[in-house]
């Protein structure tokens, strides 16, 4: 049987790291030819070795300068710099799928650069799809290439969607872990650290994606991007908080039945699955112990306590340029989080202050348009954290 190539982006962050542990349990059936990161070349060579890659992309160009003077990568291995190397990278580089697990916005050119040359996408970044949607699936369609969430909530969702048709489903939910603050009150959550919001009770995750579970504005990405994926509307899609984390998602027909996808709190099983699509394969880690008992609990979301949620929602049910919105002036905001720059419910506050001044419903037409509403509300949501501030 060949070996299904493969090009991951992202090879240093928490997805890389999952990512990882799926290719050494299965070096049968996948082998790794391409890696990229933003800036830790040193953490990427040993696995450049490790895995005999020829193709090697950082997306800072200073990581480059240095990676390429430390002759830690021989002179077999190229090189290539910045937004243009990666593109480069999953354009040029032979392979048969792309995981894009770049946080932010960055991984959305070469996701679309990635499909252009034909290659699937194993998509663990949310906001290529908040931000770029419409133009991704457009050329997922075009390319006729598969576009495979990575995310547990939505690789749930896909599974759970092979029960039925589209058309006989009512919603789809989404659960959330509620974060670390879960059972804070609104008084309790004043004065948060960073440190504090960074502990989350489940799962192991870089720290922007940590912050939006706290917030909950993971969520609401989440239900965006499902929105793209499944081609599913705001009344078709739910969010339900779950602790355990167990349950990923469930797939509500019109007949009453509820499909659930179960699985441990894990990147490695959404990953497995979007690898080896469409065959499955004996689990990284541990399944579910059925001989062992164990709790599984559910209750509605506080919008009031978590905002962010219904200001994505507000953004989804308003389509054209509200979801870059939402996304860009949350980036910025919990970016002035983690400097101590903006307090933890001061989150919330600047993406609706950002929505509040530049939002108007309107669809945009090129990607160009995408990345300039991009840029502008990043600008506007910088002055709000430093108005914020003084």
């Amino acid at each position: 049987m060949t070996r299904k190539r493969v090009i991951l982006l992202g090879a240093t962050g928490s997805i890389g790291e999952s990512t990882l542990r799926v290719l050494r349990t299965h070096p049968e059936d996948l082998e790794l030819v391409g890696l990229a990161c933003r800036s830790n070349w040193r953490a990427l060579a040993p696995l450049v070795k490790e895995f005999q890659v020829r193709e090697v992309a950082f997306s800072d160009a200073e990581a480059y300068r240095q990676a390429k003077a430390s002759g830690d990568f021989g002179a077999k291995v190229n090189l290539l710099s910045g937004e243009e190397g990666l593109v480069a990278l999953v354009s040029e580089c032979p392979a048969d799928i792309v995981l894009v697990g770049i946080s932010g916005t960055a991984g959305l050119m070469p996701t679309l650069a990635a499909i252009r040359s034909g290659k699937d996408i194993a998509l663990a970044s949310k906001e290529v799809l908040v931000l770029g949607g419409q133009f991704v699936m457009q050329a997922v369609k075009e390319q006729q290439v598969q576009l495979l969430p990575v995310d547990s909530e939505h690789n749930g969702g896909l599974q759970c969607l092979a029960a039925g048709k589209v058309s006989d489903l009512k919603r789809l939910i989404l659960t959330a872990s509620g974060g670390p603050f879960r059972n804070y009150t609104l008084a309790q959550m004043q004065n948060l650290t960073p440190k504090q919001a960074l502990r989350h009770p489940n799962w192991k995750m870089g720290p922007k994606i940590t912050i939006d579970s706290a917030t909950m504005a993971n969520k609401g990405l989440e239900l965006i991007e499902a929105h793209w994926l499944f081609g599913l509307g705001k009344e078709a899609l739910g969010v339900v908080v779950h602790p355990q984390s167990i349950v990923h998602a469930l797939a509500e027909y019109v007949d009453g039945a509820v499909i659930a996808h179960l699985a441990p709190p894990s990147m490695t099983f959404p990953i497995q699955h979007a690898l080896l699509y469409p065959r499955r394969a004996f689990s990284v880690d541990k399944p579910l112990d059925f001989t062992q008992a164990f709790k599984l609990d559910f209750e509605p979301p506080d919008k009031e306590r978590f905002p962010c949620l219904d200001l994505a929602l507000q953004c989804l049910a308003s389509g054209g340029t509200a979801p870059a919105l939402f996304n860009a002036a949350n980036e910025v905001a919990v970016n002035a989080f983690i400097q101590r720059k903006l307090p933890f419910l001061g989150i919330s506050q600047i993406i609706d202050k950002t929505l509040e001044h530049l939002h108007c419903p309107a669809p945009y037409t090129s990607l160009e348009d995408v990345l300039a509403i991009d840029a502008a509300a990043r600008k506007l949501a910088i002055q709000c954290v430093e108005n914020f501030s003084s």
